[in-house]
Parts: structure tokens; sequence; C-alpha cells
């Protein structure tokens, strides 16, 4: 599936802990119904054959629908299942040696948590920025301090990249951050934890317009 920066535009991010014991792929597709136009498969404490096997399992379910798969932080997971992109963090493999891994037709995303990092190589090399987080979260034990919206504002005007937000995002605060500059959001409680994924992914999509 070839890069398409629409495909930025409502990222859900899973989150097992939050799905109040719902299936990853039954959230996911919830997400997709209601306007997700990408899913990043994050898995902090799966073995990797149970990820790998949840991999599967979340690709087959999206490739229909013409919704790309992103595999956070782990390549050989993202190879094992052909996903259709990566998404890695400033401590993970760099850029360059990732994409030399995955090949031309897969993306890769680059997590940045402060102003100076846009400037690094590994932000040049990325096809997309994950930028935050944006407010205070609860769903990443050890995430960065909050950048805000002038964080986010003096970001943007540091790189042409396409720029995802994330953290700490509701349908009730992101229009602001579409404001400052993000093309796309990445959300993960605010949809995941819901009771309705599907009406809460509306929510987002509609301040798109």
């Amino acid at each position: 599936m070839a890069f398409d920066v629409g495909s930025l535009r409502l990222c859900l991010v899973t989150d097992r802990g939050l799905a109040a014991g719902r299936s990853v792929v039954d959230v996911a597709l919830a997400a997709v119904r209601g306007g997700a136009t990408m899913v990043q498969l994050r898995e902090k404490d799966a073995t990797t054959r149970a990820f790998v096997d949840e991999a599967r399992a979340l690709k087959a379910a999206l490739a229909p629908l013409g919704v790309p798969l992103a595999i956070n932080d782990r390549l050989d997971v993202a190879l094992a299942v052909d996903a259709d992109g990566l998404h890695v963090g400033q401590d993970d493999m760099p850029v360059e040696a990732a994409r030399r891994l995955l090949g031309p037709s897969k993306f890769i995303g680059l997590s940045i948590t402060a102003v100076d990092q846009v400037l690094r190589p590994d932000a040049e090399a990325a096809d997309y920025l994950g930028v935050g987080p944006i407010y205070a979260q609860q769903t990443k034990s050890d995430a960065a301090a909050p950048l805000g919206l002038d964080g986010l504002r003096r970001l943007r005007g540091l790189t042409g990249k396409p720029v995802v937000a994330i953290g700490g995002l509701t349908p009730d605060n992101s229009a602001p951050v579409l404001t400052a500059g993000a093309d796309g959001l990445a959300v993960v409680s605010a949809i995941v934890a819901a009771a309705d994924p599907d009406a809460v992914a509306r929510r987002f999509r509609a301040l798109f317009g």
C-alpha cells in the first residue's frame, strides 16, 4: 500500500489495557467505521509470538478496507507481517537503518518529543513526525512533558514533514491542535477506552470538515 498523507488524518493507536476486555481488532474496526484512517498497533508487554499473531489478524481485517497498519517500535514484527509501515521513537532503530530493511514501499513515522529533535537527520529521513505529547496524558508512563500548542507551533515552523499530534487528545480539545499546524491526530485512550469507539472516531473526523 503506497504511503498517502491522507491516511494520517486520524490514527488510532491501540492499547489493550484500555479496551475493557474487547479485542484490539474489534476496537480498531469500530474506529475505522467511525473514520479512523490508519491504525498503529502498540504492544509493550506482549510476547513476540502474540504480537505477530495480533498484527497478522489486524492486517487481514484492515487490508480489505484500504486502511494501513503501522507497527509501533518493532521492526521484526513489521517485517514478519508485511505491515504497511513502522513507527519508531527516539531510542529505537534509526530511521535510515529501518528503511534499508523495510524497503522503499513502506512508510516510517518518528516520534518527536522536543523541538530540537526535528532538526536531526532522523526527522528528515522519516515520512511523517508524531509530535507530542501535546497535552498531559495517562497512557504512557514514560511520556515527556507536554509540548502544548506553542511547542507544536514551533515544531510546525521548523519542518515541512507531515505532523501528527498525539497526547491527551479528545474531540473537545483537538480543534486548536489542527489550527496550530497538525496535519493529523493520533488518538489512544479517547477512542480505545470509549464505550462506542465508532461514535468517538466520528467526532474526531468531524473536526476536519
